[in-house]
């Protein structure tokens, strides 16, 4: 193909490899974890005794979120479940499973036991007891802050004979308020994640182009671009997002090059997108977010009335713990003001801005 064809792109053609989207999702496991090698150690020096048949020794794992938590235990978890049979790998997210019934119907699709229905808590529990108590066992909780409650901790703790627990979340503040009948079970390792730098975001993220784009398809320019954006943020999902949609930007546009034109299109819809829809909320949170939507500035109590006024069953401690959810993940903003003639007073507003890098 020559003269002005040559740089438009066929449409049998394509910028990405064949399942080319599979290494710029968020939860993709690349077979190496660049820059993470020390917190990756610390973790397994935490699981290894359990290859031994001993128990393991527990770890609490902080961080801000895009910076390879999730990635470098899941990578520790895929290389247990290659390297022996005898330790069972239990990966659980909290968000999507923030309650004791919620994470033991989870495991048992882990374990591929079918027979779920009708079943209490106390049932599920004793045939998982029974059946991970022949194995040791790896749990990882991801996103632990989002737990409505922490039964499942603690039963793990006293029911189950050979484990490591793994807890992960943004807030570092989060393990010094756990009940103490946990904390002093726990006793976990503690291990920080810090933010990538600059360079340590521009290789990740040039290994994920590697994996996911054909060769050379990529201005140089274009990608600095991206970098920039990614290492400014401190969030390596903000990277991967903006490359998906530079590549098909540039597609969109027949071009055989992901140009800085595209990246700039890109980068313009980062101000609408957040990784969690609103959509995936649960009843209660949604119906909370909708009262703050259109009643914003008011105090907690105000809103709780309405909560109630508009069927909401939760008690006000539950109602709290909502609020801390929905403001944790930017859905909206808290403000305490200390003194006055009321006391202290708690203002809910709405956040109008959701962000890629805000969840």
């Amino acid at each position: 193909m020559g003269g002005m064809f040559k740089d438009i792109l066929g449409s049998s053609e394509s910028l990405f490899k064949e399942k080319s989207d599979v290494p710029l999702d968020f939860s993709f496991i690349p077979k190496l974890v660049p820059h993470r090698e020390k917190e990756q150690r610390a973790i397994a020096a935490c699981i290894k005794p359990l290859f031994n048949e001993n128990t393991g020794r527990h770890c609490f794992i902080y961080g801000q979120p895009g910076i390879g938590k999730t990635v470098a235990c899941r990578h520790l978890l895929r290389e247990i479940e290659e390297e022996t049979e005898d330790i069972i790998p239990l990966y659980i997210n909290c968000w999507k499973h923030n309650t004791t019934f919620k994470i033991l119907l989870d495991i048992c699709d882990q374990m591929d036991f079918k027979f779920v229905q009708n079943k209490k808590t106390e049932e599920l529990f004793r045939w998982i007891k029974q059946n991970l108590n022949k194995k040791s066992v790896v749990f990882v909780l991801d996103e632990a802050d989002k737990l409505e409650d922490l039964d499942f901790i603690y039963l793990i703790l006293e029911e189950i004979e050979r484990k490591a627990i793994i807890l992960i979340t943004n807030y570092k503040e989060w393990i010094a308020e756990l009940d103490q009948r946990i904390k002093s079970r726990l006793m976990p390792e503690t291990i920080e994640f810090k933010p990538y730098n600059y360079e340590d975001t521009k290789g990740i993220l040039k290994q994920r182009m590697e994996y996911a784009f054909q060769p050379n398809v990529w201005d140089s320019n274009a990608f600095e671009l991206i970098v920039k954006k990614a290492a400014e943020m401190q969030d390596i999902r903000t990277g991967l997002f903006l490359m998906k949609q530079s590549g098909l930007i540039a597609e969109d546009k027949s071009s055989r090059k992901i140009l800085v034109e595209h990246a700039h299109q890109a980068l313009e819809k980062i101000k609408d997108f957040s990784i969690k829809n609103p959509n995936e909320l649960e009843t209660d949170e949604q119906l909370i977010l909708d009262l703050v939507k259109n009643n914003s500035g008011k105090k907690i109590g105000d809103f709780f009335k309405m909560y109630q006024q508009n069927g909401g069953n939760l008690v006000y401690k539950s109602f709290q713990r909502k609020i801390d959810k929905l403001q944790k993940n930017r859905f909206l903003f808290v403000e305490k003001t200390a003194g006055g003639d009321e006391g202290n007073t708690t203002i809910i507003k709405h956040n109008s801005e959701k962000k890629l890098t805000e969840f």
